[in-house]
């Protein structure tokens, strides 16, 4: 039924931590807590967004009730499937949310089925697109027949069902978007699938069909993980993972870009794309979790862009494998207290460590029966490019400035043990090996603290969280010294009430400096594991994994103070440690590297 409300005004932005996530594998949107999709990039994740409010731009597409109102949500276990919730002044309603899973790389297809609960609710919904972060509005817009409107918004084809009551907004013969509302009864139940397209769309889709196609494809993706120390959450992270990853088998390092660090710091990146390093984080996840297929995916996308570029490989890909585009700006507003930055200059660096990282991850591959003749091909790449470039200076894991980080050749030290004692060449074997060796030694003639733990680099005697990841995955035995110093001398220095900095970045305390560091707490619970402390990797774990809101979603950062998230929503490679994490410390009496 259809009354006389207003339609709802373009959504402001919320708090990162009250954004929901829907993803595909080839995009995904941000929902925020009055029912508005506020970002969404199509055809795929680097593309152009359609909505764009949550960085300043033009276009969303909103599903809210009217007049007062609080909200809650949840996902449905082991999915990336949404429910918003709403309790009104006279009723409860929700919104079931999803992109149809899984994505096709042309073709988007946005799942919203609005449900009364309890009372009678008065709902109002506005469809707003506009493509290229905003620039190009809906054009040639009709409704047939069957009240089914069809138009355009860029390059993009556009079909919306379901709304046959809806009717143009303001702007005349260009009108901004379309609107309607509607009263829904208890048991009722309205279906909108809106579908975006940069090819002719399909024959229409069936929404009953699609659901059900949607909620059978996530339980085939998403393992069960009852031996998880926390087998739901795990299971969230990994449903993140997998609706962050491509049909490439490529994962976006987040959903998002330009979404700040710190207000006004500067720090503030485009994260749509696929950085090698934290790829193989997820690989690795996977691999302890038992999820092969996104072990698969990540070894498919790894193996190929070795290939690809050889000892050239770049720190980051587009999903394709294509170069990720110079960073520019956009001329948007942003979010609050960030700037409106589009690609990234990482496609300029030299990052030694993603070719030690490259191997941690073949290594696992082979330690479950995945890797293949191109997969050892792809070992020997890396492994070469080690030796051939272990001199050179490079950006390290925080992409900072060019320098022999320490953890970047442990790292590779780790690796090539790792593929050492994988290989079944005692030739291969031996080099390997004494190349890790080489590369230990070395790094420690230059880069060992006089208090006997790791620093930074040669000529920066500060600690990293960075550093507690070699031993973890095998360049030093947990119980060497310098193992041992490294994670005490951090954790004094370094973290605080549980929550883990990256490294001092001034005289200033740590919380004023940068937020916590999310991946570096989830190190420090597998470093504490490692050296036998099962209590106090336990107090670290659920420490860090509380550091999110309703929705469950991480980001890089996490401010104590103000207890919210910062930074691109969601980061891929705290969900791969949270999900390690959480796998491994439900082994307490084993030593896993």
């Amino acid at each position: 039924m259809t009354g006389t409300i207003q339609p709802p005004p373009a959504p402001g932005p919320h708090s990162l931590r009250e954004y929901a996530l829907i993803a595909d594998g080839e995009r995904g949107a941000l929902i925020g807590p009055h029912g508005d999709i506020a970002w969404m990039c199509a055809p795929r994740w680097d593309s152009g967004s359609v909505f764009g409010t949550l960085v300043g731009g033009a276009g969303h597409y909103t599903v809210q009730p009217a007049g007062r109102f609080v909200w809650g949500g949840q996902y449905e276990n082991g999915t990336l499937i949404w429910r918003s919730r709403w309790v009104t002044e006279d009723g409860i309603v929700e919104c079931r949310e999803a992109l149809a899973f899984p994505g096709d790389a042309h073709h988007a297809v946005v799942l919203r089925r609005i449900a009364g609960v309890e009372g009678t609710a008065r709902v109002a919904v506005r469809l707003e697109p506009a493509a290229a972060f905003g620039a190009q509005r809906l054009r040639h817009l009709r409704r047939d027949r069957d009240g089914v409107w069809t138009g355009r918004t860029g390059e993009l084809r556009l079909r919306w069902r379901g709304a046959a009551a809806a009717r143009p907004g303001p702007g005349g013969l260009r009108p901004a978007g379309l609107f309607m509302d509607m009263t829904v009864r208890p048991g009722e139940r309205h279906d909108l699938v809106l579908e975006l397209s940069d090819a002719p769309l399909p024959t229409a889709i069936d929404p009953g069909r699609a659901w059900r196609a949607t909620e059978a494809a996530w339980e085939r993706e998403v393992p069960r993980l009852e031996t998880s120390l926390a087998p739901e959450d795990g299971r969230h992270a990994y449903s993140v993972l997998r609706g962050l990853t491509s049909g490439s088998g490529g994962m976006v390092g987040a959903a998002t870009m330009s979404l700040p660090e710190r207000a006004q710091a500067g720090r503030n990146y485009d994260y749509r794309y696929v950085w090698i390093r934290d790829q193989c984080y997820a690989g690795q996840a996977a691999a302890a979790a038992g999820g092969h297929p996104l072990l698969d995916d990540a070894v498919r996308f790894v193996c190929a862009r070795l290939h690809q570029d050889g000892d050239r490989l770049m720190p980051a890909y587009t999903t394709t494998g294509a170069r990720v585009p110079d960073q520019r700006a956009l001329s948007l507003p942003g979010y609050p207290g960030g700037y409106d930055r589009v690609g990234n200059w990482v496609n300029r660096q030299f990052q030694l460590d993603v070719f030690g990282e490259a191997l941690l991850l073949l290594a696992a591959a082979h330690r479950r029966g995945r890797l293949d003749g191109t997969g050892w091909q792809a070992v020997d790449i890396a492994a070469d490019t080690i030796a051939l470039r272990h001199h050179e200076p490079d950006a390290g894991i925080w992409e900072l400035d060019d320098r022999p980080w320490t953890h970047s050749r442990l790292i590779c030290a780790a690796g090539l043990r790792a593929v050492a004692r994988a290989t079944s060449s005692p030739g291969r074997a031996n080099a390997w090996s004494t190349l890790a060796d080489r590369l230990v030694a070395e790094t420690a003639a230059t880069s060992l603290h006089p208090s006997g733990h790791w620093q930074r680099s040669p000529g920066d005697p500060g600690l990293d969280g960075a550093l507690l990841m070699p031993p973890l995955r095998g360049a030093l035995p947990a119980d060497d010294p310098r193992t041992v110093r490294t994670l005490r001398a951090y954790t004094a220095e370094l973290t605080h009430d549980h929550y883990a900095y990256r490294f001092r970045h001034d005289q200033r305390p740590l919380a004023e400096a940068e937020g916590a560091f999310l991946l570096c707490g989830y190190a420090v619970a597998l470093a504490e594991q490692q050296q036998g402390h099962h209590a106090e990797a336990l107090r670290w774990f659920e420490r860090n994994r509380a550091s999110c809101g309703p929705p469950g979603l991480f980001t890089e950062e996490y401010d104590v103070g103000q207890r919210q998230l910062r930074g691109n929503l969601p980061q891929a490679f705290v969900h791969a440690l949270m999900l390690e994490t959480a796998t491994r410390l439900a082994r307490p009496g084993r030593k896993d590297r």
